[in-house]
């Protein structure tokens, strides 16, 4: 995939960085990719349907409060660094005023989080272990992702993360023996994105001259408005990805989760090849946009098209070899898994066109409070078709209203791009 991104990576102004932060981008994305391929079979192996779904449910609950405490700023955020990082002074008071909402959000949501558990009687025996997840939180915090992105230096979050990660497959394969020890694996999962978030900060002077400080009500004001359309974005999307385990383990049980969230697993391992290009071509599409339409226009045209092409080869892949995958990755005891992935196998191409016609194109060309309604009113259909067709399909009935909220996504953003004139341009540049 590499390679075929040149044709519209090496020219224009930024091809050097581009090209530098994809290939780092891909680096970590391949081991994001790599490394699931190694620990899931393990663990599903070791801790059983039942466990591994315990784990995936409380993953997907405190994926809740990881996407309050981030408020939308791995994107708004990124977008306002690419645009201040040459003044020292700005982008120390922006930085500071993102990381302070970051903290207060985190805590708010531990105290939340707290509360739901001791209230549902079934969450409290097992309370160790959301307390514990909790840290991904913690990491999600510490880490500035949004920052490095921002001034363009995705190679330092490639090798943060990858080290980290790193250490936490040696933990599992050493520590974790027995199906009694899913809360273990839980905790090294999450404690592996506090080492990043910590191997980062640690490293961020030489990055950037930061100097922390309270930023004053007026920064700290103009950061929770540039997130919160984007925010409402990121909550919207949840309600069609990640609800979806929490919606079926409060109406399945924990077994059925672990069926569907196996299956999902390996989706979002291919869905990680998307990343890197997503990451590095955003915050230039933000620069770009600041200067020409036009240019930003062809850029995302020529994004279309290859990113088209390459995902909806890993989509057909992924279908025809479903079968065999799910054996192979997750041993015979995961069967039911395979129609899962089968049902999921579209979505690296689907989400591929929304992330052009959505992030890259409407988020940066003002249209964020269209974009988060669109996601809204989608997110809001997969809560409303989840319940009836795990009903009549079992657990494919989760992974069918996933498939048909992201098509409903697309089509939406299609539309409004439309409306718009700016789908038609795309358009005719893609053909020329």
């Amino acid at each position: 995939m590499i390679c075929s991104y040149k044709g519209f990576i090496f020219h224009g102004q930024g091809q050097n960085s581009i090209a530098e932060n994809i290939v780092s981008l891909f680096v970590l994305h391949g081991a994001n990719y790599l490394l699931p391929l190694i620990t899931v079979p393990y663990l599903v192996r070791v801790l059983g349907p039942e466990n591994f779904g315990r784990v995936a449910f409380a993953q997907a609950f405190i994926q809740f409060f990881v996407i309050l405490s981030d408020y939308g700023f791995n994107l708004s955020a990124t977008r306002s660094v690419a645009q201040v990082r040459d003044d020292h002074e700005a982008l120390s008071r922006l930085a500071s005023a993102v990381m302070l909402v970051k903290v207060v959000l985190m805590v708010s949501g531990f105290i939340i989080m707290l509360s739901i558990i001791f209230v549902v009687p079934a969450w409290r025996v097992d309370w160790t272990l959301y307390v514990w997840m909790y840290f991904m939180v913690v990491g999600n915090v510490l880490f500035p992702a949004w920052l490095f992105q921002g001034l363009e230096r995705m190679r330092h979050i490639a090798v943060f993360t990858i080290l980290s990660r790193l250490m936490v497959v040696i933990a599992i394969f050493s520590l974790v023996q027995h199906a009694s020890d899913y809360r273990l694996a839980a905790a090294l999962h999450a404690c592996g994105t506090v080492l990043a978030g910590l191997f980062a900060l640690a490293f961020l002077r030489h990055v950037a001259s930061i100097r922390w400080h309270w930023p004053g009500f007026l920064e700290l004001r103009l950061v929770v408005a540039d997130g919160w359309h984007v925010f409402l974005s990121t909550v919207s999307i949840t309600l069609y990805t990640n609800s979806n385990i929490f919606l079926l383990g409060l109406i399945t049980n924990p077994t059925m989760v672990g069926y569907f969230a196996a299956a999902e697993k390996i989706v979002k391992a291919v869905q990680e090849l998307l990343g890197p290009v997503s990451q590095s071509v955003f915050p230039y599409i933000a620069n770009l946009s600041e200067h020409s339409r036009e240019a930003t226009l062809t850029f995302i045209a020529r994004l279309l098209r290859w990113q088209g092409a390459c995902t909806l080869f890993l989509s057909v892949l992924l279908f025809c070899i479903a079968e065999p995958l799910v054996v192979l990755l997750l041993g015979s005891s995961f069967v039911p898994s395979v129609h899962v992935l089968q049902w999921l196998a579209p979505l690296p191409f689907v989400v591929g066109l929304s992330n052009v016609f959505g992030i890259q194109t409407m988020l940066n060309f003002g249209m964020k409070q269209l974009f988060s309604h669109i996601l809204l009113v989608s997110g809001l259909v997969n809560v409303a078709l989840i319940v009836p067709l795990v009903h009549w399909f079992g657990v494919p009935g989760a992974a069918i209203s996933v498939l048909l909220t992201e098509i409903t996504v697309t089509l939406l953003m299609v539309i409004f791009l439309a409306r718009h004139g700016i789908m038609q341009h795309i358009t005719t540049l893609k053909a020329t």
